[in-house]
C-alpha cells in the first residue's frame, strides 16, 4: 500500500463515510476532514450538519460500494443538495475481509476523490479553531463548560461534542471567526455573569 504522508494531497471538501475504518482508509490517502455517519440511520441533526458543510465548503460522499452504502448514497443526494458522489468498484474494494472502502488501496481512494470533483486546499495550514479557543470561552473544564459547548453549538447550528469533537465540528463546518464570535457572546450572555 502506498499510504505514506507525501503522497497524501489536502483536499478542501468534507468527506463522508459509513464507518471508523472507513474513515481510517480515506486518512491514509488524503488529507481530509472525514465525516463518520455510523450507519443507515442518520440523524436529522447529522443532515443539517452537512448540508451546513455542503454549503460552506462541499461534500464528498464515499460509501462502500454494497446495497446499504447505496442506500445511505440516494438518501443523502435526496436530502442534501449539491453532494457529491465518490465510487470505489466493488472489485477494488474487497478483501478477504469483506467488501467496504476500508479494503480500497489508497491510491483507488484518491482516485475516486479526484473523479468525484475534489479540490486541492490551497492553505492547509493550522487549523481555524483549537481547544485553546474553546478554553478562552470558558468553553473547556469548568462547571458550565458543557452546557455553554451545547449553546455555542446550537447558535452556530453543528450540534454538540466534548472539547475534541466540538472543535472538530468547528473545522469540518467551516464555521468562520466572525460567526464564532457572534455565538460565543449570545451563548455567554444567556448564560449570566
Amino acid at each position: 500500500m502506498n499510504g505514506g504522508n507525501a503522497a497524501r494531497p489536502r483536499i478542501a471538501e468534507l468527506v463522508v463515510v459509513e464507518g471508523l475504518h472507513d474513515k481510517q482508509a480515506v486518512q491514509r490517502a488524503v488529507d481530509a476532514d472525514v465525516w463518520v455517519l455510523g450507519g443507515e440511520r442518520i440523524p436529522r441533526h447529522v443532515i443539517q450538519e452537512l448540508r451546513r458543510a455542503a454549503a460552506v465548503r462541499g461534500i464528498i460522499v464515499l460509501t462502500d460500494p454494497d446495497g446499504p452504502g447505496e442506500r445511505i448514497r440516494r438518501r443523502l443526494d435526496g436530502l442534501i443538495p449539491g453532494c457529491r458522489h465518490a465510487f470505489v468498484p466493488r472489485s477494488r474494494a474487497v478483501s478477504a475481509r469483506g467488501v467496504g472502502i476500508e479494503h480500497a488501496d489508497p491510491a483507488v481512494i484518491r482516485a475516486a476523490l479526484v473523479r468525484a470533483g475534489s479540490r486541492p486546499e490551497a492553505d492547509a495550514a493550522a487549523p481555524r479553531f483549537t481547544l485553546a479557543d474553546l478554553a478562552a470561552a470558558g468553553l473547556v473544564a469548568g462547571p458550565h463548560a458543557a452546557a455553554r459547548r451545547r449553546a455555542v453549538g446550537e447558535w452556530l447550528g453543528i450540534g454538540y461534542g466534548n472539547a475534541k469533537a466540538f472543535v472538530h465540528k468547528l473545522n469540518a463546518l467551516g464555521v468562520g471567526r466572525e460567526e464564532w464570535d457572534a455565538a460565543v457572546r449570545r451563548a455567554l450572555a444567556e448564560d449570566g455573569p
